[in-house]
């Protein structure tokens, strides 16, 4: 087995310049949400204790929240073994819904052999 020892922190973004990253309310494990970053959203976020995302639709770094008051407040940041994706362990703010649908959690469908199911 090889394992990757390394303590140098070198996140390794897409041809695009981004990183996914994965984002898990710190109290419970819940997953919130799923977007990229980029250099200067992980740069903001790292600074500023707020979460950043590099908005693909919009082609423009944002503050999560920035509009909604919904913002995430870092616990702690994480990298995957090969340094290509990202887990960042917030605490929520304001009412402490992440999904724009004003849910808790952008993951709120599953998947069935007949389409999608609303979970509660």
């Amino acid at each position: 087995m090889n394992q990757d020892e390394s303590v140098s922190f070198s996140p390794k973004y897409d041809a695009n310049g981004l990183i996914g990253a994965i984002v898990v309310d710190a109290r419970d494990g819940t997953v919130l949400m799923f977007a990229h970053m980029n250099a200067e959203a992980l740069a903001a976020t790292r600074k500023t204790g707020l979460v950043h995302f590099w908005s693909r639709s919009r082609g423009k770094l944002w503050l999560k929240g920035e509009t909604s008051g919904e913002t995430f407040k870092v616990v702690s940041l994480h990298v995957d073994c090969d340094q290509d994706c990202l887990l960042v362990r917030v605490t929520p703010q304001g009412k402490g819904n992440a999904c724009h649908t004003g849910r808790r959690s952008c993951f709120y469908r599953r998947v069935t052999d007949t389409g999608l199911a609303f979970e509660s």
